[in-house]
């Protein structure tokens, strides 16, 4: 066995050292970066277990003394302050909103990636063009219309304006033109219709890119707080994000009660996180690679 020539060493340790270099880089990069996004959800779980008389207290005890339950069990008995129906507002809309936006940004991917009609290439383009048109823009129309159809103060009225949702188009669009033709030839000689194609050959191939969207649809539909804040009315009916706000109504904020309503509000968030956390991350990285 030969031993390696000094010049082979010399790179190799000079390829270490260039990557120990980046890699330093980057910690010192995105350590103050974490920092800065760690502290504030820290303090928020820190505040959520004070006492309100506490609140203030400086310097912040990060682990409070003592620790009390107190601001979630005010928060959970007081009938003005329904959040368990919040929260369960928000995940009906956060989880239906998800399928319809799902099912029509794949069926409309499918037809603008598979299918030949007049006018796709000038529809999509109109489509595309959407996106650079602020919200602020279309905002009022939005809602007048939303009026004269009586879907006001509903859940209609969140999912619908959302449900044909441009960058989901695009996405699936995408993913949908990296599929091979062959694959429907062959099942249009097995007898097999348009729709049924989609939904038994080419659906299942963009599984990951169906994940990627429905894990930002979710989110987005969770943490929304402008649309349903204006299209909402009834306190009932609030979302979480909006009821947030209801807590910190009033000549007095209850710190407390803030707190651990946002701690109630981003837990769900926090572990649904978890469990998806690749799949988030391969959606970023892949979400524009596919297609052409």
């Amino acid at each position: 066995m030969t031993s390696a020539t000094p010049a082979a060493s010399y790179t190799a340790r000079r390829r270490f050292n260039k990557d120990l270099l980046r890699s330093l880089v980057l910690w010192l990069i995105f350590l103050p970066l974490t920092f800065i996004v760690i502290v504030p959800v820290l303090y928020m779980f820190s505040m959520a277990f004070t006492l309100e008389s506490n609140q203030l207290k400086f310097p912040i005890e990060w682990i409070p003394q003592p620790m009390t339950l107190s601001n979630f069990i005010k928060i959970l008995v007081d009938p003005q302050l329904p959040i368990v129906r919040w929260f369960t507002n928000s995940l009906i809309i956060a989880s239906v909103g998800t399928g319809i936006i799902i099912f029509l940004s794949t069926l409309s991917g499918y037809a603008f990636a598979r299918l030949e009609f007049p006018g796709k290439n000038l529809i999509f383009s109109l489509l595309l063009f959407s996106l650079m048109i602020p919200a602020a823009v279309t905002l009022i129309p939005v809602f007048l219309l939303l009026r004269d159809l009586k879907l006001l103060n509903s859940y209609h009225a969140i999912w619908w304006p959302a449900a044909a949702s441009v960058t989901g188009i695009f996405l699936m669009r995408q993913h949908f033109y990296a599929i091979p033709g062959e694959l429907e030839d062959a099942a249009r000689v097995d007898g097999a219709g348009r729709f049924r194609i989609y939904w038994q050959i080419c659906l299942p191939l963009v599984r990951g890119a169906m994940m990627a969207l429905f894990i930002f649809t979710f989110l987005g539909l969770w943490n929304d707080l402008f649309w349903p804040l204006i299209v909402l009315s009834d306190r009932a009916a609030l979302t979480l994000p909006v009821g947030l706000l209801v807590i910190q109504q009033g000549s007095y904020v209850q710190r407390g009660l803030a707190f651990a309503g946002a701690f109630i509000a981003s837990v769900p968030v926090l572990i649904f996180y978890a469990f998806f956390q690749r799949k988030i991350i391969a959606g970023i990285t892949t979400a524009g690679l596919a297609g052409r």
